[in-house]
């Protein structure tokens, strides 16, 4: 598709001017933009940033929640050829600094007080940044900074502009195409810096546009926005496929809501990494304990029905006659009740990606007539490489290569990636560019994987995390942390094994499940750290250990990997504390580093080490936590060999 955003933009204004572009819920009540009003949006926003001196090739940071006024600021950026940036809203200030001054940035565009007050602390670090717009003018009011405006007052500039130069908007549109550079991205850095990378206007969209040919999607799809938009991810469901398709995005009135809001909208397309799901269906089994004890025997019941007949007949699978009567009888009951509670009654099409998901909650959702799939893709491939086809889903595999994408394997197994949606570069760094960019257009993805028997490719880990234990046997820790993160209980893991003798793990207990499980045994408990310590709590985590290892016996290759000994940490590990990713990826060097001296007791044989950790609290200030960390050992399997 030769065209640009912008253009996407005005055709669906020129031929659906009424149609419901985006809507906003603000003080309880859905507030709608059509494609006509947000056209007019855009062309005043272009005009005011023109005005302030926006120049073709810039670039404007955008921070914030999914609001329709800062996609529309997008669309008005790349509408007079500037780039936008969007960052996470919920990095600290100083995370702000290297891509702002990377990409020499002069414009910012926030949603409100909190980020304003980022912007203004890293000045004397950025004293590029002479602009900054806010959409939400509450706590502002007395606010009598240097280049600080509301977005409102940049608007009026922007109509008074247009008005004496009717002409101006559509010449600049027209002026830019598909090879364009629409946007830049910055990567979670996990092992330094961020790098920002580069996407062309045709990249961005033909990865949309293939996405949705896939799936059949219409401009009659509803999309809940609750994401950060700074990542890719909910950049290509409510930016770019949204162009695309010209479907409807609903922005949620703040994170509290997200859940309401779901269940108001009912998303005919919904997109979520495992976390959320893991989320939802933890709250749904902690409503259950709760539930009298007829309803437990209820939902039990029947949920053996769905994950016997679920799958199958999701799959479009024959099923029994007997089966498909119990299977209704439980829809009326407990599965259409259940997806209406978790806001999924309409929805077609479901996708997570970004960590793998656990065959037992990716079965659940199956279950329970909800089409979720998963997809592999990342930052730099504009996310969509590859998608399960209905039909075609299979708990363990990402899917099959969609239109245009071409896979194969390196020497290494490393996945090599050829498709229209590779990134152009990463910014200023090509020394980096040239590492993940061959000469004849393959992209290095990192990744180590194989394709199945079936055409579906199945993922192991990152290619340079996948090291070898002490013996010579392959240790893969996200692919081990990933089956510890499938049990409830447990929200967080990182392995350590790499040229050691055996694998040791940190935990993170989910404390909200594992604070449920506390209550109905009558465990008292003060808080994350005292719970995290209980000797019962230690042989609840002990179990889903030594069910992980039982599993990875099953595999010749792995099998060396079983965890041999692990501790639960006294803290929850956190983006801001440095230990996550702003995507809630695990730095697990950083972490090593760190909790060095606990790596050092769970491999010095020791049975508890004393530790005290610095934290940051949500208000900016600082803390200790201290605890004396019990050590467990578990049980490892022999392998099991296969026949031949």
């Amino acid at each position: 598709m030769q065209t640009t955003f912008p253009k996407l933009l005005l055709e669906h204004a020129a031929r659906r001017p009424g149609a419901p572009a985006l809507r906003e819920k603000e003080y309880g009540i859905w507030q709608t933009l059509s494609w006509a009003d947000l056209a007019t949006l855009v062309r005043h926003l272009a005009c005011g940033l023109s005005q302030a001196g926006l120049q073709r090739g810039q670039h404007v940071v955008v921070v914030g929640e999914n609001r329709p006024r800062l996609y529309a600021t997008m669309l008005a950026a790349q509408s007079l050829g500037a780039i936008p940036v969007p960052l996470y809203q919920d990095a600290v200030a100083a995370e702000f600094v290297y891509p702002i001054n990377n990409a020499e940035i002069a414009f910012a565009v926030v949603e409100d007080q909190e980020q304003v007050d980022k912007m203004l602390e890293v000045r004397e670090q950025c004293p590029q940044l002479t602009h900054i717009w806010y959409d939400d003018p509450r706590g502002l009011r007395n606010y009598r900074e240097r280049g600080l405006a509301s977005l409102d007052e940049l608007i009026d500039a922007g109509r008074g502009f247009d008005a004496a130069h009717p002409g101006f908007f559509q010449s600049e549109v027209d002026k830019a195409g598909p090879e364009d550079v629409a946007a830049m991205f910055f990567t979670s850095g996990t092992t330094g810096n961020p790098k920002g990378v580069v996407h062309t206007h045709h990249a961005l969209i033909d990865r949309a546009q293939a996405g949705a040919t896939f799936d059949k999607l219409t401009s009659d799809e509803e999309v809940l926005a609750y994401l950060p938009p700074a990542w890719i991810g909910q950049n290509c469901f409510s930016y770019a496929q949204w162009l695309v398709c010209g479907y409807v995005v609903n922005c949620p009135e703040s994170a509290s809501t997200v859940m309401i809001d779901l269940k108001e909208i009912g998303p005919t397309y919904y997109f979520a990494p495992p976390r959320i799901f893991e989320g939802l269906l933890t709250s749904v089994m902690i409503r259950m304990e709760d539930a009298g004890r007829f309803k437990r025997w209820l939902f039990r019941r029947f949920m053996d029905v769905a994950r016997r007949v679920g799958p199958a007949r999701m799959d479009g699978k024959a099923i029994s006659l007997g089966d498909r009567l119990q299977y209704a009888l439980g829809n009326i009951l407990i599965y259409g009740p259940l997806r209406n509670n978790l806001g999924m009654s309409r929805i077609r099409v479901a996708y997570t990606a970004g960590e793998a998901i656990g065959p037992d909650l990716f079965t659940f959702y199956r279950s329970i007539g909800i089409n979720l799939k998963q997809l592999y893709g990342s930052t730099e491939t504009a996310v969509f490489v590859c998608l399960q086809p209905d039909h075609e889903v299979k708990p363990d595999t990402v899917g099959v290569p969609i239109d245009g994408v071409e896979i194969k394997l390196d020497d290494n197994g490393e996945l090599l990636i050829r498709s229209p949606g590779l990134l152009k570069e990463y910014y200023k760094n090509p020394q980096a560019t040239a590492e993940v960019k061959t000469a004849d257009g393959w992209y290095r993805s990192g990744d180590a994987g194989f394709l199945d028997a079936t055409g579906h490719l199945k993922i192991i880990d990152r290619a340079k995390d996948v090291g070898r234990m002490a013996d010579g046997s392959m240790f893969a820790p996200k692919y081990i942390e990933n089956k510890l993160k499938f049990f409830p209980h447990i929200k967080e893991a990182v392995a350590f094994g790499d040229r050691r003798d055996k694998v040791c793990a940190f935990i993170n207990i989910d404390f909200e499940a594992v604070g449920n499980w506390a209550e109905k045994r009558n465990l008292p408990y003060a808080g994350y750290t005292d719970l995290a310590q209980k000797a019962e709590v230690y042989e609840l985590i002990r179990e889903c250990v030594e069910k992980v290892n039982a599993d990875l016996a099953q595999d010749e290759k792995l099998a060396g990997s079983q965890i041999s000994r692990f501790l639960i940490l006294h803290k929850e590990l956190d983006a801001d504390d440095g230990e996550l990713t702003r995507t809630r990826k695990v730095r697990r060097g950083y972490i090593g580093d760190k909790y060095s001296v606990l790596v050092d007791a769970l491999y010095g044989g020791k049975t508890s080490q004393y530790i005290e950790t610095q934290v940051k609290f949500e208000d900016g200030r600082t803390g200790v936590v201290s605890a004396d960390l019990r050590i467990a050992d578990t049980q490892t399997f022999p392998t099991v060999k296969r026949a031949a």
